[in-house]
C-alpha cells in the first residue's frame, strides 16, 4: 500500500534542512523554524494543538510552539522524520496517512515557494489523483468563505464545488495547485481563474482554507 505521508514527511524535511532554521515560508510571519515547530506541535502536544482551530487554546498553543520552536534546529527536524509517536492519535495505523498527506505537501510548498529561483514540482498521476480525492472532499470547508461562488476545476474537466453562489468563478489547475489555492496560497498557485473581473479579484484577495 502506498503510503504518500511518509514521503511527503521526508520531502518537507529535506526542504526544510535545505533551507535552514530562518529562511521565510509563505505561512505569514513564520520562518522556516516556526514551520518545523508548528509541525511537531501538531502531532506530538494535542493538549496544545487545539489551538489551531478553537480560539480559546490560541494563547497555549503559541506558548508550547514557542517553547518547541527555541530547541536546537537539527532536533526539530529529527522529531518530523521520526514521526508521531505510539501514543500519539496520530500513530493510529492509517491516521498518519489520512491526516498528513495533504498537510505536508502544502507545508513542503510554504517552504519551496517562499525561496528564490523554486520551479514547480511535478507530481506522479496516482498522487495527483490522491490530492484531488482529499481536495473534493474538503472543498467546501476550505472555500465557506470565498465572497463569490467558487468551483475548483482539472484541466481533464473534472470539478468540485467550493462554495454555492453567484457569480461564478472558477479556478483550473493541477490538483496540486488547486489544493494551494483553496487552503490560502492564491498569489503561489498557478491556477487559471475565470469569471467577472470583480469577483475574481475578490476570490483571489480573500482568505481561504480552514
Amino acid at each position: 500500500m502506498s503510503n504518500h505521508a511518509r514521503r511527503e514527511r521526508l520531502l518537507l524535511v529535506d526542504l526544510l534542512e535545505s533551507a535552514g532554521p530562518d529562511a521565510p515560508t509563505l505561512c505569514k510571519g513564520w520562518t522556516t523554524r516556526d514551520l518545523a515547530a508548528h509541525v511537531v506541535v501538531r502531532e506530538r502536544r494535542p493538549d496544545a494543538a487545539g489551538g489551531i482551530m478553537i480560539k480559546p487554546l490560541a494563547g497555549r498553543l503559541a506558548k508550547i510552539q514557542g517553547e518547541f520552536a527555541a530547541k536546537p534546529y537539527p532536533e526539530l527536524l529529527e522529531l518530523i522524520r521520526t514521526g508521531p509517536p505510539r501514543l500519539s492519535l496520530f500513530g493510529i495505523p492509517g491516521a498518519d496517512e489520512l491526516a498528513n498527506t495533504v498537510e505536508f505537501f502544502v507545508h513542503g510548498e510554504d517552504v519551496r515557494r517562499a525561496q528564490d529561483g523554486w520551479a514547480p514540482r511535478v507530481l506522479d498521476p496516482e498522487f495527483a489523483d490522491v490530492l484531488w480525492r482529499r481536495l473534493a472532499q474538503s472543498a467546501s470547508m476550505n472555500g465557506r468563505r470565498s465572497p463569490s461562488g467558487l468551483v475548483l476545476r482539472r484541466p481533464d474537466g473534472q470539478t468540485a464545488v467550493a462554495r454555492k453562489g453567484t457569480p461564478v468563478v472558477t479556478v483550473t489547475g493541477e490538483p496540486g495547485e488547486l489544493l494551494l489555492f483553496v487552503m490560502g496560497r492564491q498569489d503561489q498557485a498557478q491556477v487559471e481563474l475565470e469569471g467577472d473581473k470583480e469577483a475574481v479579484d475578490r476570490v483571489q484577495a480573500a482568505e481561504l482554507g480552514m
